[in-house]
């Protein structure tokens, strides 16, 4: 099996080195992944700068992982199918997050959006994200339930084009309680900034790291991600309200003359 891993972290972050650790049990993995951090990148892509790529090995400096990109996570999956790869990868995975991308934050999320790029082009795509509280976060076994799940889903034979989202929860407060697929929360969360003023008296704002969601909804992912469950939401990308597209069309439009 031929794996095409990337993320929004960065290539040398934690969770893909040791996704990618774990990923190799299933068959090769070659990584195309941002050079730098691009966190909440959701869906854009670099259109007016060049993407510049660079090789990049193992410690031993032999090893070939991949190649990281200095762009956002969908141009690393457009570069991955379009040039870089020899041939299409059995399976886009993206990932593995250090934090959840469960709820609304699916929209903004780059690690999401390089799973739908791979969607996208007909791909099985994968995105996994881990929550963390913040302190030393065990990767390594985060990375082995998210293994064990993408396992199972790959052994399902989804369709081409299927795309799935995986959350692991905080695994500091507990044994995992098991797997749930749950549907995606949607309700808007609880944003702040911190208002300040620089030297020359201009204002800024600095965007608050914490996003609550006060209305959880049961039965939901971000409710089964606070009880320790791992959360596996399938999704698609057409954005089409189907129900309203049937009752616009019995609308009576007019142009004025």
């Amino acid at each position: 099996m031929n794996i095409l891993l990337t993320n929004d972290d960065g290539i040398y972050a934690p969770g893909l080195r040791a996704l990618r650790h774990e990923l190799l049990k299933l068959g090769s993995v070659t990584v195309v992944a941002p050079a730098t951090e691009q966190s909440a990148a959701g869906h854009s892509v670099t259109l007016l700068n060049p993407l510049l790529v660079s090789e990049v090995f193992e410690t031993d400096g032999t090893t070939f992982i991949g190649w990281a990109v200095e762009g956002r996570p969908a141009d690393c999956v457009k570069l991955a199918l379009l040039e870089l790869l020899p041939s299409p990868p059995d399976v886009i995975v993206s990932g593995m997050n250090a934090g959840s991308n469960a709820g609304i934050n699916v929209l903004y999320s780059g690690t999401v959006a390089a799973a739908i790029e791979g969607a996208f082009y007909r791909r099985t795509a994968i995105a996994v994200s881990l929550e963390y509280d913040k302190k030393i976060t065990d990767f390594p076994t985060a990375a082995r339930y998210a293994r064990e799940v993408i396992e199972q889903i790959l052994a399902h034979k989804p369709t081409e084009g299927s795309l799935f989202n995986i959350n692991i929860p905080v695994l500091e407060l507990g044994p995992i309680r098991g797997v749930k697929v749950m549907p995606q929360n949607v309700s808007v969360y609880t944003e702040q900034f911190d208002r300040r003023v620089n030297p020359r008296g201009r204002t800024y704002f600095w965007a608050s790291p914490e996003f609550l969601c006060p209305d959880p909804h049961p039965d939901t992912d971000v409710t089964a991600l606070s009880e320790s469950y791992i959360t596996v939401t399938p999704l698609q990308f057409d954005l089409t309200d189907h129900a309203k597209l049937a009752e616009l069309r019995n609308w009576e439009w007019k142009l004025g003359k």
